[in-house]
């Protein structure tokens, strides 16, 4: 049988490939004599990071603020979207080709607009992390939402339960699996919409620091301020994952069993 892999292993595994990884640009940086303005070795990124770190981390909580709150917002939006979707054929085809038209429109086209309508300030990188957020939860909670066996649905028909009794007790459980897995996209996904929005315009945020240290050539600040968001990123989709694993528990004890 196919062995999950422990859990240090997920953790030492990428924490050595990250260190090879490193030392090899190191070495690169060293034997290419890049100029650090152009392509900055590691050891200087991370003393940017130690001599910023204040810095990185207030603008860093901003644009992380902006993402887990939009977010949070789309995805709520989106999975309400989708009962009424699952509910009402009418409007699902009166709608659903207005959502796919949104998701195929380039964020960054949209910026320009959004920050027009909702300010220079965080509404706007709030919304622009709700949008990229909204289509992934969408999809993949109307799928969990319809992948319940007919003959489920006609059992509860034959117990006279409700459409709202139906929707809690079957299609909501059902659909667990596939809104975490939509969730973890869009959690990504929500952190690059802050940062879209932030490099449209702002005065503050790891998208107004890349773009301020990118102006007057503070190359390894950039990188840092890449790093940070990132890891800021990381720890989100973690966040996601970990939530996942303490509400859809079963999914997790049947993966054990096959493990086994």
């Amino acid at each position: 049988m196919h062995q999950k892999p422990s859990r240090v292993r997920t953790v030492v595994a990428p924490a050595i490939a990250l260190v090879v990884g490193l030392a090899l640009w190191e070495l690169a940086a060293w034997l290419f004599s890049i100029n650090p303005i152009i392509f900055p070795p590691p050891h200087e990124i991370g003393f940017a990071i130690a001599d910023n770190a204040l810095y990185l981390l207030f603008h860093g909580g901003i644009t992380m603020f902006e993402a887990i709150l939009g977010f949070c917002l789309g995805s709520i939006a989106a999975y309400l979207l989708a009962i009424v979707f699952v509910h009402s054929d009418l409007v699902r085809v009166a709608l659903y080709p207005y959502a796919v038209a949104l998701k195929s429109t380039p964020l960054i086209a949209l910026a320009p607009i959004i920050v027009l309508w909702f300010g220079n300030g965080v509404g706007s990188k709030v919304v622009m992390a709700a949008l990229v957020a909204f289509f992934p939860v969408l999809v993949n909670s109307v799928t969990g939402l319809t992948a319940v066996p007919q003959e489920v649905l006609d059992l509860m028909r034959s117990l006279s339960a409700t459409r709202l009794q139906v929707l809690i007790k079957i299609r909501i459980p059902s659909s667990l699996s596939y809104l975490f897995a939509s969730l973890r996209i869009a959690s990504s996904l929500a952190v690059v919409g802050a940062v879209i929005g932030e490099f449209t315009g702002s005065t503050r945020g790891i998208g107004f620091v890349i773009n301020t240290s990118s102006y007057y050539l503070r190359t390894p600040l950039m990188f840092a301020a890449v790093v940070t968001i990132a890891f800021g990123g990381v720890l989100l989709f973690s966040l996601v994952g970990y939530v996942e694993r303490h509400v859809v528990f079963w999914k997790q004890n049947s993966e054990s069993e096959v493990g086994k």
